[in-house]
């Protein structure tokens, strides 16, 4: 059974402990409190594949980001949560995530995943589909909306997250070391 570690990014209240809670446990929180560092396992099969999930949740407040970038270098794969409801958390804090990434990151193709989070929310929303769509689009990576509170697309978000890590894991088929070896 393949384990993965898988670090979820974000600003402070967009629902990063909602959505971990939510896929762990199968339930809805609440009240926010503010996360410094959680950590939870769980198993799950995708596509046929039994897997183990090592799920960080991390802290959203800017008196952490040095532990992020701890957080980033021990990381496998990558869920980076706006608000949907809140512009400043898409506009101005989910860059310096993905820029994070790119600093610590020690291989060429990581596995992130662009979330807006709140889609019930959907009468307060601030940051269109269109607006998330063009930003994964410009990173190369998918874009997903999710709902915590309703479920709505929480478990095909860790799932799609465990492909995308599997899928950086293959050698590139134009890598001379595979092609030498007859590796595809």
């Amino acid at each position: 059974m393949r384990e993965y570690k898988v670090v979820v990014l974000g600003s402070g209240g967009v629902g990063k402990s909602a959505l971990t809670v939510q896929f762990v446990t199968g339930t809805f929180i609440e009240k926010y409190d503010p996360t410094i560092e959680d950590f939870y396992r769980k198993e799950i099969e995708v596509d046929a594949s039994p897997s183990v999930l090592e799920i960080l949740d991390t802290a959203g407040t800017e008196q952490f980001a040095s532990m992020r970038d701890l957080y980033i270098k021990n990381g496998q794969g990558f869920i980076l949560v706006y608000s949907l409801v809140n512009q400043q958390s898409f506009q101005e804090e989910i860059n310096p995530c993905r820029d994070g990434i790119k600093r610590w990151a020690t291989y060429e193709k990581v596995p992130v995943i662009l979330v807006g989070n709140k889609v019930d929310l959907e009468s307060e929303r601030e940051v269109s589909s269109n607006e998330g769509r063009a930003l994964a689009e410009e990173w190369g990576c998918p874009f997903m909306e999710t709902s915590a509170k309703s479920k709505t697309m929480v478990d095909e978000l860790f799932a799609e997250i465990v492909r995308q890590m599997n899928y950086a894991a293959q050698p590139d088929k134009d890598d001379p070391c595979c092609s030498a070896c007859n590796i595809q």
